[in-house]
C-alpha cells in the first residue's frame, strides 16, 4: 500500500488568496461572495501521484455572521478521501482601527475509501474490505483570528475528529494545528504592496513545519507574486492575474528533502471569482 502525504502539504492559495480553506474563521471576512475552484497534481512523473480538487464559497449574511462550505476531494495511490464542510464564522469589531476578532467553526463529514481494483495483493483481501466497509463519519475544524488593517494573528485547529477518538486505520497522515501571523506593507492603491507571512503546521507522525514568505501584488492587485519557503527544504512559487471579478493563480512547489528525481514537482492551479461585490459594506 503507498503511503499518502497530500495532506501535510498545503494547497498554496491558502496561504493569502483562500485563507478560508485553512481556517475556518475567515469565512465572510472578505467582500462579497467568493467563489474558489483548485486542482492540484503532485509528483505528476510517477503512477498514482496524488490529485486534489477543491470546491470552496464564503460570503458575510449580515453584519457579524459568515458561512462557508467546502468541498474537497484527495486520491493519492490507493487512498481516496472526500470531505463536505460546512462553516459559521462570527466577526466582531473592536471598534478600535478597523480591529476584529473572528471566530469559525466547520462540520461535516469525512468519507475515506480504498481502490480495492488497483491493489496489487491476494484477491479479497480482508483488511481492504474492513478498510472500506467503515461509514462517512463526523469531522470538523475550529479556528480563530485577529485581524487589523495591516496584521493578520490566526491559529486552527483542523480535522477534530482526532481529538475524540483516535482511528487506528486511518493511513493518511494528517495537520493538527495552524499558527500564523502577516502584516501587509502598502495598499492596493499603491504601485507595489507587499504581505509577509510567517507560518507553522503541527503534522502527525512526521516533524513539525514551518513556512516563510511573502505576496507581492502591484497596483489595483492587477497581477500578484508568491514565493514560500518551506521548513522541509521545498519552495512555493506562484503567479496571479486579476481581471475584473476574476482571479486565476498558478503555482509549482519544488520537491521535498530527500524525494526521488524527476518527480516532476507539485503543479497547482486556483480560480478565484468575486461575486455581490457591490452590494457589500
Amino acid at each position: 500500500m503507498q503511503k499518502a502525504s497530500a495532506q501535510i502539504r498545503p494547497l498554496g492559495t491558502q496561504y493569502y488568496e483562500n485563507q478560508y480553506i485553512s481556517n475556518p474563521a475567515f469565512a465572510g471576512m472578505d467582500q462579497g461572495m467568493n467563489i474558489n475552484i483548485s486542482y492540484r497534481n503532485q509528483w505528476r512523473s510517477i503512477p498514482g501521484s496524488p490529485v486534489t480538487m477543491a470546491v470552496s464559497g464564503d460570503y458575510r449574511v449580515v453584519d457579524k455572521v459568515g458561512v462557508g462550505f467546502n468541498v474537497y476531494n484527495d486520491k493519492a495511490g490507493l487512498i481516496g478521501r472526500t470531505r463536505v464542510m460546512g462553516t459559521y464564522a462570527y466577526h466582531l469589531p473592536l471598534n478600535i482601527d478597523n480591529r476584529e476578532l473572528h471566530f469559525g467553526i466547520s462540520l461535516g463529514m469525512m468519507k475515506e475509501r480504498l481502490d480495492e481494483q488497483s491493489i496489487i495483493a491476494t484477491p479479497d483481501d480482508i483488511a481492504a474490505a474492513r478498510y472500506n466497509q467503515r461509514k462517512s463519519y463526523v469531522d470538523g475544524d475550529f479556528g480563530i483570528a485577529y485581524t487589523t488593517d495591516r496584521l493578520t494573528l490566526q491559529a486552527a485547529l483542523p480535522n477534530l475528529k482526532k481529538f475524540f477518538k483516535k482511528d487506528e486505520m486511518n493511513a493518511v497522515m494528517g495537520s493538527t494545528y495552524l499558527a500564523a501571523v502577516s502584516y501587509k506593507i502598502g495598499t492596493t492603491l499603491d504601485v507595489v504592496s507587499i504581505e509577509p507571512k510567517i507560518s507553522f503546521r503541527g503534522a502527525k507522525d512526521i516533524d513539525n513545519i514551518w513556512d516563510i514568505g511573502t505576496n507581492l501584488k502591484l497596483e489595483n492587485n492587477l497581477v500578484s507574486f508568491l514565493g514560500m519557503y518551506h521548513s522541509d527544504k521545498s519552495s512555493t512559487f506562484g503567479v496571479g492575474i486579476n481581471y475584473e471579478n476574476f482571479f486565476i493563480q498558478g503555482f509549482y512547489t519544488s520537491q521535498l528533502a530527500g524525494e526521488r528525481q524527476r518527480t516532476g514537482g507539485d503543479f497547482e492551479i486556483n480560480l478565484k471569482i468575486n461575486l455581490l461585490k457591490d452590494q457589500r459594506r
